[in-house]
C-alpha cells in the first residue's frame, strides 16, 4: 500500500479523532475543568492541522484524479452525498478561520468573547468533523467503486 492510498483512511482517523476531543473539550469545559479543556482544544487543533496538511498532500499527488462518487446507488443517495459533500466543504473552509479566533481570544483570557465565537465554532467544527468521517465512509466503504460490477 502507498501512501496515495492510505492517506485517505489516516485522514479519516484524524477526523475521527478530531471529533472525539471536540466532544471531550465540551464536556471538560461544562465540568469547569479550564485548563483540561485548553488542551483538549489545542490538541484538537493540532490534530486539525495535522489533517489539512495529510489533505493537502493526498490531494497534490492524485493529480486531479480524485475519488468520486459511483453511479450505481438509488438517485437519493447520491443527491444526499451531494449535499452533504457540499455542506462539508463550504463550511471546512470557514472553520480555520473561526478556531484560530477562538483559540485565540482563549489565550488571551478573553472569555466573553471566546464563549460568544466558541457557540458557532463548535457545532461547524464538529459538524465538519462528523462529515468528513461520513465522506469518507460513503467513498471508501459503503459505496466502493468495485460494487458496481
Amino acid at each position: 500500500m502507498d501512501l496515495v492510498t492510505l492517506l485517505p483512511h489516516v485522514n479519516a482517523s484524524l477526523n475521527g479523532l478530531a471529533t472525539l476531543l471536540l466532544v471531550v473539550g465540551f464536556v471538560l469545559i461544562k465540568l469547569g475543568k479550564v485548563d483540561a479543556h485548553k488542551w483538549t482544544m489545542l490538541g484538537c487543533f493540532g490534530v486539525s492541522v495535522v489533517f489539512l496538511v495529510c489533505y493537502l498532500v493526498y490531494h497534490a499527488l492524485m493529480e486531479g484524479h480524485s475519488k468520486t462518487f459511483p453511479d450505481y446507488p438509488a438517485a437519493w443517495i447520491r443527491y444526499s452525498y451531494y449535499i452533504m459533500l457540499l455542506s462539508h466543504v463550504v463550511l471546512a473552509a470557514v472553520v480555520p478561520f473561526l478556531a484560530v479566533i477562538t483559540i485565540y481570544l482563549g489565550l488571551k483570557d478573553r472569555r466573553e468573547a471566546h464563549r460568544k465565537i466558541a457557540k458557532w465554532t463548535f457545532p461547524i467544527w464538529l459538524y465538519v468533523s462528523i462529515t468528513g468521517v461520513l465522506v469518507y465512509l460513503c467513498l471508501y466503504q459503503f459505496f466502493p467503486p468495485e460494487a458496481a460490477t
